[in-house]
């Protein structure tokens, strides 16, 4: 009997463009692909509530995709290095492939598997479909990497383009005999909460082919980006990035898909700030490469001692967007409601949590892990240190988004805070971005009783 080579999905759940599909492919031995749901690996960031419910529909879409070509997704659950020894016994693997992951804790984990698999024999493959520039490929003037955005991104579009993707495989070998898999129903992945996973529901469609769809539909508006990326009220960004945190679609798919949709139209410049902020993602990647405690230590050491008012209250109040800042609470009701924002409001958000609440950016960092569905360790860690001036290439520390300038100039109709803040829908435009400066008969008009209906400013 032949023996199968393992196919260890992890944050990669697509078979286009992906090199350990291919790798698999090419080895001509039956293929036994298998996800393993991995909470127990020492000092891992346990997957958040709305990244577990997106988990959920990408793994049924994975396994369906992998059933169409005479295949089938094995799920097990535990510490990956048992996991991984356990199918090993059971099918008789010599060879284990996968791609790469960069954050520091699988890292580690990964050097302690394939070191035990030598020990045993056991060849295992750890190859790259998750990031265009890969750290060891951005060493930077001194070999040190970069500290600044703007030297990686001259450094990134320096080098030759991503080349084309390739396509899924139609089909792969399947083993004479299948080990056994655990029920995807069983791991409990979607919240118990129907609103919520509702809410999730009507605004995602996880999987590989939500993700082409996504990436399809953007390309024929892509020419708008830059003018409107800055604009939560109009459609205006890819929404692309829960589909990139889980690997349903790869980095080189998009850069292609853009970079050629736009040589076709002579509109090479059009696709430049887009092309951009995937940059930003691999920049945060080789951060979090080389500093592993970004996500718990500001990278300006300064920082660890400054004094943070602590306030639970404000804390929740931020959280479930009853601040009285309208632009603010939108954002954090659009993100408990969908498991997503929009950039811009992102950024005013997480302004107003750590310079205006003077919260610590950490506080911030472990709900935006917990609710949005793109939630990723260095994005979300990078983001985070950079708003709070603390990280690598951040802005000053005394810059303050403050929210009624961001909403008058970005939601300049009211729009997106009405659509999120119903309770604010009848006030005239002047005013939507600052109810507390309406009359007592405008308030009355738009059925506002401030602390009742909605609350004053917090600060």
């Amino acid at each position: 009997m032949t023996s199968p080579v393992l196919l260890w999905f992890r944050f990669d759940l697509r078979l286009a463009d992906n090199a350990a599909v291919e790798a698999a492919k090419r080895s001509g031995r039956p293929v036994v692909p298998v996800f393993i749901l991995d909470d127990d690996s020492p000092d891992r960031w346990r997957l958040g509530s709305a990244s577990r419910w997106w988990l959920a529909g990408s793994l049924g879409s994975l396994a369906a995709s992998l059933a169409k070509r005479g295949s089938r997704l094995i799920l097990r659950r535990g510490e990956a290095g048992r996991a991984l020894a356990e199918l090993i016994g059971e099918t008789g693997a010599m060879d284990i492939v996968c791609n790469r992951v960069h954050e520091p804790w699988a890292v580690a984990r990964d050097e302690r598997i394939a070191a035990g698999l030598a020990a045993r024999g056991v060849t295992f493959r750890a190859l790259e479909s998750q990031l265009l520039f890969p750290p060891e490929t951005m060493p930077g003037p001194k070999g040190n990497g970069y500290r600044v955005f703007t030297a990686f991104w001259k450094a990134a579009i320096a080098k030759s383009a991503p080349t084309a993707p390739s396509a899924a495989p139609k089909s792969l070998a399947a083993p004479d005999a299948w080990p056994a898999s655990e029920s995807l129903d069983d791991w409990s992945l979607r919240p118990t909460s129907p609103d919520w996973a509702g809410g999730l529901r009507d605004a995602w469609s996880p999987g590989e082919a939500g993700a082409r769809e996504r990436l399809d539909a953007f390309l024929d508006v892509f020419t708008e980006y830059a003018r409107e990326r800055d604009r939560p009220d109009h459609p205006g960004t890819s929404r692309l990035s829960p589909h990139l945190r889980f690997g349903e679609i790869g980095p080189r798919q998009i850069w292609h898909a853009v970079a050629m949709r736009a040589a076709s139209e002579g509109q090479e410049a059009a696709a430049a700030p887009y092309l951009r902020q995937l940059v930003w993602r691999e920049f945060s990647y080789d951060l979090l490469s080389r500093f592993p405690v970004l996500p718990e230590k500001p990278l300006q050491e300064l920082f660890g001692r400054f004094p943070w008012a602590r306030d639970g209250d404000s804390l929740r109040a931020w959280q479930r967007g009853v601040t009285g800042y309208p632009m603010v609470d939108a954002g954090m009701r659009e993100l408990w409601a969908t498991g997503w924002m929009h950039n811009r409001v992102r950024m005013i958000v997480a302004s107003f949590l750590v310079k205006h609440l003077l919260q610590p950016w950490t506080a911030g960092e472990a709900w935006f892990w917990d609710t949005l569905v793109d939630a990723d360790l260095a994005n979300n860690s990078a983001s985070w240190q950079w708003i709070a001036g603390c990280g690598a290439d951040a802005a000053p520390y005394f810059r303050i988004f403050n929210p009624v300038l961001q909403g008058e100039k970005f939601d300049p109709k009211g729009d997106y805070v009405r659509r999120w803040v119903p309770e604010l829908a009848k006030l005239p435009t002047p005013l939507i971005h600052k109810p507390w400066a309406a009359k007592p008969l405008e308030l009355a008009d738009a059925g506002i009783r401030l602390d009742e209906t909605y609350p004053r400013p917090v600060v």
